[in-house]
């Protein structure tokens, strides 16, 4: 996918994106609250590479997610999803520093991340993740497919979507909709300034949505 659109995207405030997912799409593209950032509000955009885990009682690696953080093209987001209410962390300091090392842009995560202190202080890497904890995935889940669709909150997420996401929190844009939903947020973006403008113009919140329609 040509870069620029990436970084178009980047450019766009997460709302826009979210409301042109919802107008193109058809459906939800924005996850759920719970998935925010955990260790740097620096804003995302990149191509989606995914990873989908399942509970176990055996005592073995990530070795889906450990394969992809090396094989992964540089400034991919690493999607984890387990399926299941996962009170354990799916992402540590060590995936961290193999993902800085190979250049991926963050990682969003239907779990919880650990070693947070460690991975600001020595990183400054992305990481949306449902919660915190100090729990391990071995013994309790693991790693069964990479770059195979997976399912966020009801959001199917396949291998080349694009993610983007801020503190407002995440929005899957499907592929095949990328450039249309990328032009309608820049539309929204631009209408947004014109109306934010006419209202400190004019002292008047209602007048700004009579002239836009759009709240």
């Amino acid at each position: 996918m040509d870069k620029n659109l990436i970084e178009s995207f980047r450019r766009v405030a997460i709302a826009s994106v979210a409301d042109a997912v919802d107008r193109i799409c058809q459906r939800r593209g924005y996850l759920s609250s719970e998935v925010a950032p955990r260790t740097s509000d620096r804003k995302i955009a990149g191509l989606a590479v995914t990873v989908l885990e399942e509970v176990t009682d055996q005592f073995v690696p990530p070795q889906h997610a450990l394969d992809l953080i090396d094989s992964a093209a540089p400034g991919s987001v690493i999607v984890i999803s387990v399926g299941a209410d996962a009170n354990v962390a799916v992402w540590g300091g060590l995936m961290t520093a193999g993902a800085v090392a190979n250049g991926l842009e963050a990682a969003v995560l239907d779990g919880a991340v650990r070693d947070i202190t460690e991975i600001k202080r020595d990183f400054g890497f992305p990481v949306f993740a449902r919660a915190s904890s100090p729990g391990t995935t071995l013994g309790r889940y693991r790693t069964v497919a990479s770059m195979v669709p997976i399912t966020i909150d009801g959001i199917t997420i396949e291998p080349g979507d694009i993610v983007v996401g801020d503190v407002d929190g995440v929005v899957i844009v499907p592929q095949a909709h990328a450039v249309q939903v990328l032009a309608m947020a820049q539309e929204i973006d631009q209408r947004e300034m014109e109306q934010a403008k006419l209202i400190i113009a004019s002292g008047s919140l209602n007048e700004g949505l009579a002239r836009y329609g759009r709240i």
